[in-house]
This record gives C-alpha cells, structure tokens and sequence, in this order.
C-alpha cells in the first residue's frame, strides 16, 4: 500500500454541509470511502490556515488516490489536493538509483 495527504479546501457548500452535518460524520463519510477503494484511513485533521482538511491514507495506489481526489473534487464540496508520501526506505532505494541529468546552462 501507498500513503497519500490529502489537502482539501471546502467551498460554501463544504462548509454549509459540515455545519449541518459536523467534523464527526464527515470523517465516516471520507473512512467509507477510503475503503471502498481498498484503503485505509490512517488521519484526518480539521485546520485553520490554507487548507481546512488533512487527511493521510494508505491506498493500493495512484489510481485509487486519483479517483478520490477526483470525485470528492467534483462532488462540488471541496476542491483537492494529493501528495504522494514516501517512506525513508522508498527514499532510501530512490537515492540509490543512478540517474544521469545535467543542470541548466551547465
């Protein structure tokens, strides 16, 4: 499984729905989800600042976090964003790798 931060930003109707509905059932809804894409919820957090919701998952992939982001996007409430996480392993095997690359104007 791969880990995923979801960032999500609510619109008026996000924020009308977690006035009616509150913080608690809008984390089932998001832990139903989650498995029904084979996944697990690992956190959610409410924020004040940029963002008004942080959520970390493991999913079987990119597709999976794609199709998330995607329907939670266009059911109109919030608007997303993905990060990938690695895990220092992943970074470990990643800094292994030979790469060949030439900086800009070098």
């Amino acid at each position: 499984m791969a880990k995923y931060l979801f960032r999500a930003k609510l619109t008026v109707d996000g924020l009308k729905g977690l006035l009616k509905d509150g913080g608690t059932t809008r984390r089932e809804v998001v832990e139903r989800m989650v498995q029904s894409l084979g996944g697990r919820l690992e956190s959610m957090y409410w924020a004040l600042g940029e963002e008004d919701v942080y959520v970390t998952a493991d999913l079987p992939g990119n597709t999976a976090a794609a199709a998330m982001g995607l329907v939670t996007s266009a059911a109109g409430g919030a608007r997303t964003s993905t990060v990938v996480l690695l895990t220092n392993e992943e970074i470990d095997e990643a800094v292994r790798q030979k790469v060949e690359y030439r900086a800009p104007g070098v």
